[in-house]
């Protein structure tokens, strides 16, 4: 927030317009990356879901699609994210819980039936094993007959925001950014509609980052991407245009709009001038929008409607691609089917009643909105030369300089809440006494004794010769400089496990453990 009551003139000048702001759809994008933006079409609602089994994840999918949904959005568990089977027993009372449960092929195939890929865009939240569940979506989207070429959809398979932020990372640094390369390289040639990764600033402001913070490290982990695929030899414009960007929408309104504009505008001029991409496709920044978890209260949980509303609206007014809207329910557990459909229909009124989609970028040349996109672009690029300066954002990483930045933001922010400077209503104002409890989303206790049991029944009839020596080959392939992927796909066609071929890996790259700073 800035400190001056209003804006004027003074701090926006129209000569600026044409390589500060430029037309929708022209360069630098500050005002959308398409001329017509939301009125030749809208964006992709796309409901981040996935709970318990593989079967009850694909009705949620199925009645999700029914009320309009037009894009899906996997949620996995616990286990799935630290790379390990639900039969492990470190997996006792996780699975299933925070999202849906994938051990092999099998549960891929049961979690998609009845839904066709080459004709729904998928995205998956997904990263230290984006590789294999990536491969996993590929052999059943063969196996319904579809061509890869026709898939559309985002893998998140962000890595630097997990050592950033999230914390859920399983190999070290290196290997990892090997894994992403080896994703980005071979969807490049085999999937040119599906975005390779999506550079996630969601989680980074989930962990108390500013506005400001969310912005430039999303972007500088953004550059550290390209400038690892050029290495790998990797024309910039073959795979720049599929790389996607994930950001929150937080509470303050027009701070959010203008941080989906400064966005664009620092990320084109990023692909054009450091990097020397030709293609305009590679200069766009196109990114999904969720509205802020960490916002949602235990309190008075239908204020919650209220916040996501606005939210959301700030990302539709900010030229968001793609949007999630949280329920009302999520600070109590996963959302019932009640409450996603309110935070789905929240989007379609937006889109349908608001009139907000009729105009592209209506707030551009607001005085107020231009300072602080102005103000949000000088902010990152401040925190771009910090991070050069150290060596790269490996290098900034691996010396704590973001983590202790978030942590000071949290700190701060948590403070000014307590002291009541920032207010959140019902919880340190406008308090209620009298709360309703409200239905919850729950998971049932048998499910995991279910998971275990399928699993001991796939590796009693698959043909286990086959599972080693394709795990075999992945380790040798791993020890070596090939691409992984097919390596992957094999292993995953013969049922090899999600742990088994994360565990082989780990044979290989090592465990990471964060140093302490």
């Amino acid at each position: 927030m800035t400190a001056a009551s209003y804006f004027g003139p003074e701090d926006f000048s129209d000569t600026r317009y044409p390589d500060d702001l430029g037309d929708p759809g022209e360069y630098p994008y500050t005002r959308g990356i398409h001329r017509t933006m939301y009125r030749q079409k809208l964006w992709t609602m796309r409901q981040f879901s996935g709970f318990g089994s593989a079967l009850e994840t694909n009705e949620r999918f199925k009645f999700l699609l029914k009320q309009g949904q037009t894009g899906l959005s996997v949620a996995f568990d616990l286990p799935i994210l630290m790379v390990i089977d639900s039969d492990d027993p470190l997996a006792a009372g996780e699975v299933g819980r925070c999202g849906v449960a994938v051990d092999s092929l099998e549960d891929m195939e049961v979690l998609f039936d009845g839904i066709q890929l080459d004709q729904v865009s998928t995205s998956m939240t997904i990263n230290a094993p984006a590789a294999v569940l990536l491969a996993m979506y590929i052999v059943v989207a063969r196996k319904q007959g579809c061509c890869l070429s026709d898939l559309s959809g985002t893998l998140q398979n962000d890595i630097l925001k997990e050592y950033i932020a999230q914390k859920e990372w399983i190999y070290p640094p290196e290997p990892s950014m090997r894994l992403i390369v080896d994703t980005i390289e071979y969807c490049t040639k085999h999937l040119p509609r599906y975005n390779t990764i999506s550079i996630s600033g969601y989680h980074i402001r989930e962990a108390g980052s500013t506005a400001s913070q969310e912005l430039a490290f999303t972007l500088r982990d953004g550059i550290e991407y390209v400038e690892h695929c050029l290495r790998r030899g990797l024309s910039v414009d073959d795979f720049a245009p599929r790389l996607s960007f994930f950001f929150n929408s937080h509470n303050d309104f027009f701070e959010e709009i203008a941080k989906f504009r400064a966005a664009r505008r620092i990320w084109a001029r990023v692909m054009k001038e450091r990097f020397q991409a030709r293609s305009k496709r590679s200069w766009l920044c196109r990114f999904h929008t969720q509205t802020a978890g960490c916002s949602l209260t235990v309190q008075q949980p239908q204020n919650n409607v209220v916040r996501t509303a606005l939210q959301a609206l700030a990302a539709v007014l900010g030229g968001t691609n793609s949007l999630h809207t949280n329920s009302l329910d999520e600070a109590y557990a996963l959302p019932t089917e009640e409450a996603v459909q309110i935070a789905l229909r929240t989007q379609q009124i937006i889109a349908y009643e608001s009139g907000v989609p009729d105009v592209v970028d209506p707030l551009g040349g607001s005085y107020y909105v231009e300072a602080l996109t102005d103000r949000l672009e000088t902010d990152a690029l401040s925190y771009f030369e910090e991070i050069d300066r150290l060596g790269g954002m490996l290098a900034a990483i691996e010396r704590g300089f973001p983590q202790k930045e978030i942590q000071e933001a949290a700190y701060t922010y948590q403070k000014a809440i307590e002291e009541e400077r920032e207010v959140i209503v019902g919880v340190n104002r406008f308090r209620s006494e009298d709360t309703q409890p409200i239905e919850t989303l729950q998971i049932r206790d048998s499910l995991q004794g279910e998971q275990e049991q399928q699993l001991c029944r796939l590796r009693s009839r698959r043909r286990k010769s086959r599972v080693d020596e394709a795990l075999e080959a992945l380790e040798g392939a791993a020890r070596s400089n090939q691409n992984l992927m097919p390596y992957l796909i094999d292993a995953v066609t013969e049922y090899a496990t999600l742990g088994e071929l994360c565990g082989t890996l780990k044979q290989v790259f090592g465990v990471y453990v964060e140093p302490i700073t």
